[in-house]
This record gives structure tokens, C-alpha cells and sequence, in this order.
């Protein structure tokens, strides 16, 4: 299917993408600096594939990457303020990748410890920014003591705040973090799945979505879009499309690596994967149901 831009603006006006990256760095918790990377040069590389997307409509991008990994709401104040795209920063904390990016007071501090420096974030704001949603990330099941007690903060944080809960999870993870969620009482509907196109089975992706949560397919490219096309079409069967986020995982400025690595763009999932799925869906997936998710 051969869709022009002109095309896909008059079907999808407005669009939003709920998971991408403008700047990371690996190099761990105690390592993680500013001083590692120019502002000025990240935003020679971002700006052109930002001003991209903003002439296919993108309104609103979700910046995932989360403090200690490289989070900088100034940067992305600048980019939003030239490219005219709003870019939502985040609070939160990040166990994944064996704890590698989790600073070590997090290691000591209760659940209520934690959740009362994100509630502060979120009322007194990040550098000027006000973070609009929470991303945690886990380790693969069995999650483990540091892991269950981000997502415990991560509820107390939601309710408190109303910010939706995004979480990046490990091989088994989602089923366990909606287990423990529900013995907190937490209305799963404020709970997203994130990487859930990591799970082979679809029939995990049924259950997480009948529980009241979204699932996220995230990390569409050129590779995946058979999969990622597989995954909407299961969804949309099975009558849970309603639950189902869409995004690239993309962007990424590899902080530490030379004029920041291969930094991909955004526009992939507007020129190549919506021509792949019914036109009917585009709305759905890319304005109506990250604004139930995440809010306007």
C-alpha cells in the first residue's frame, strides 16, 4: 500500500508515540554524567528526525529513558521547544539489566521511601519539567526483592499522582508485576506492558490485556513489522485492541560512543508499518488509546 504524507495526514492528524528515546547512557548508576555528552550536539542528530515526525502529525512523544540512565528534561525542553512536538519526561527507576542502573540508596530505601521522592518530582518538577508518567524496568521472573519493591513504588506513586505506571519487563515479569499489583488493590488499567513483543506467546498477551492492563508492542522497525502486524491482528481477534500501545523504542543517542552512535529515526511506523494495517486502526492505535493511557 503506497500512502503519501498527504495521505496520512488526512487520516491521522494527530499522533502520538508512547515509547521512544532521544538520549541514553549504559555505563551504570554510579558513572552516569552530564559532562559525557554536548546538549548541543545531541540535538544537531535529533532535531532533523523530531522535525520529521512533526510533519507527520506527531504531537506528543514519551521519552522513556529514565534517571540514572541518561534522563534530561532540559534537553528535552529545547527539542520540544524547537521542533514543536511535546516531550514528555518521566520519574521512576530502573532495575533491569541485573541492577546495573539502580543507584544505591534505592537498594536500602522502603517502598514509601522511594515513592516519596517521585511524588516530589512530580509536584515540584524535574529541572522545570513535570514528569507525566512513571517508567520502572524489572529483571525477567522470578522478579526479585529490589525489582518487586520499584513496582510496590511505583503503585504507591499512581495512586498518589495519577501518573500511569510503564514498565519495562523482563521474560515472565508482566504476570507477576499484575500478581502483585492486584494484591495492592491497584487498578491494573493504570499499568502498561512494556516490550511485550518480546513474549512469544500470544496467549500471555490475551491474558495481561483481559486483566484490565495495556500491552505495548513496542520496537516496530523494518525487522519486526511482520510480528509487530501478527501481534495487532491477534489483539484486534481477540477483541482487545482497546488495551493494545503501539511505539518504535527508537531514537537513541548511545552516550559514550562516537558522535552518539547510530541514532534512528521515528518516522518508520507512519511510512511503512500503518500502510500495513487497516486505516481503520491508525486512530485507535496511535491517538485514542495512548490518550486512555497516559491521559491528554
Amino acid at each position: 500500500m503506497n500512502v503519501t504524507p498527504a495521505d496520512l495526514l488526512g487520516a491521522l492528524p494527530k499522533s502520538i508515540l508512547v515509547h521512544e528515546h532521544i538520549l541514553t547512557d549504559f555505563v551504570g548508576a554510579d558513572l552516569v554524567s552530564r559532562s559525557r555528552y554536548s546538549r548541543d550536539e545531541v540535538i544537531a542528530v535529533a532535531l532533523p528526525k523530531l522535525e520529521e515526525i512533526a510533519r507527520l502529525g506527531c504531537v506528543r512523544l514519551q521519552e522513556c529513558t529514565p534517571n540514572f540512565l541518561g534522563r534530561d528534561p532540559i534537553l528535552l525542553d529545547r527539542l520540544a521547544q524547537a521542533s514543536g512536538i511535546d516531550i514528555w519526561t518521566n520519574t521512576g527507576l530502573y532495575a533491569a539489566n541485573e541492577y546495573r542502573h539502580l543507584p544505591d540508596f534505592a537498594k536500602t530505601e522502603s517502598a514509601e521511601e522511594l515513592a516519596k521522592r517521585w511524588i516530589a518530582e512530580w509536584r515540584n518538577g524535574i529541572e522545570g519539567a513535570k514528569p507525566r508518567f512513571i517508567k520502572i524496568g524489572v529483571n525477567s521472573a522470578p522478579l526479585g526483592e529490589w525489582d518487586r519493591k520499584l513496582v510496590k513504588a511505583a503503585a504507591i506513586t499512581s495512586t498518589e499522582t495519577g501518573l500511569t505506571i510503564a514498565a519495562h519487563s523482563g521474560l515472565g515479569a508482566a504476570v507477576e508485576q499484575l500478581e502483585l499489583l492486584s494484591e495492592l488493590n491497584f487498578p491494573l488499567n493504570k499499568f502498561v506492558w512494556v516490550h511485550a513483543n518480546a513474549e512469544p506467546d500470544h496467549a500471555v498477551h490475551a491474558e495481561v490485556a483481559g486483566a484490565g492492563a495495556w500491552v505495548e508492542f513496542d520496537y516496530v522497525n523494518a525487522e519486526s513489522s511482520a510480528w509487530h502486524r501478527e501481534c495487532v491482528e491477534f489483539m484486534q481477534n481477540e477483541n482487545l485492541l482497546d488495551q493494545v500501545l503501539i511505539s518504535q523504542d527508537s531514537g537513541w543517542w548511545h552516550t559514550g560512543e562516537p558522535e552518539g552512535g547510530d541514532f534512528n529515526g521515528y518516522d518508520f511506523i507512519y511510512t511503512d508499518f500503518l500502510p500495513s494495517l487497516p486505516q481503520t486502526l491508525w486512530r485507535q492505535l496511535l491517538w485514542d488509546n495512548p490518550r486512555k493511557a497516559f491521559g491528554e
